[in-house]
């Protein structure tokens, strides 16, 4: 049996730890509560400070449980990546839309800050580029109601934008001409599923083996 002493020792030392984790929670709380707060692409206010001051407890603390701040954004994108029900790790491709689906109905809980051109210049290009989508989109897709030649426009749009060529050249460290070939061939899928009719939410086209087994 053991000496009163060392039980109380034991007892101590647990009773740290657990102190420890719910200071650790409450901080990582406090954080993914800040960035609920912050647009999503944007966390430059969510310092250690600020996070500090919303979990009600000093820099120092924050700084014992985190050696630095990128330490604590890593901790806070897990929780939001577990909030989203989203796991990276052994993503197939068949999960992918969902996947996608999920985070997009996350991020919708996030402030929206547009980030379109402020120059008017920008903003008239900007704003004639969406019609002329809009209006190659409505022949094609004439019968289609009209949020779903709105989708279809959009997306056009998206891929059009120099910021999805930015990414693919900057991230996915492709050279020009590959991201033009990527960008363009998405279009091109986009393009065929209006042709034929397939508007959004309509998922994948049936396939030749998919005709078969339904043929009687």
């Amino acid at each position: 049996m053991g000496q009163p002493g060392q039980q109380r020792r034991r007892y101590d030392s647990r009773l740290r730890r657990e102190r420890a984790a719910q200071t650790r929670e409450r901080i990582v709380a406090a954080g993914v509560h800040l960035a609920h707060e912050s647009p999503a692409w944007d966390w430059h206010a969510l310092t250690v400070r600020a996070v500090a001051e919303r979990a009600e407890v000093s820099e120092r603390t924050v700084y014992r449980h985190f050696p630095g701040e990128r330490e604590l954004h890593d901790a806070m994108m897990q929780r939001l990546e577990e909030e989203a029900g989203v796991t990276l790790e052994g993503l197939k491709l068949e999960d992918v839309t969902e996947a996608t689906a999920r985070v997009f109905a996350h991020v919708s809980s996030f402030p929206l800050v547009p980030r379109t051109p402020q120059d008017p210049t920008l903003t008239a290009a900007d704003q004639r580029r969406r019609a002329a989508l809009s209006s190659a989109v409505a022949g094609p897709a004439a019968s289609w109601p009209e949020m779903d030649r709105r989708m279809a426009a959009a997306i056009l749009d998206v891929l059009w934008g120099v910021m999805s060529y930015e990414r693919l050249v900057a991230a996915w460290e492709l050279t020009p001409e590959q991201a033009t070939v990527a960008l363009t061939w998405a279009m091109g899928l986009i393009e065929a599923a209006i042709r034929d009719g397939r508007r959004p939410g309509d998922g994948p086209p049936a396939t030749g083996d998919e005709d078969q087994m339904i043929t009687p």
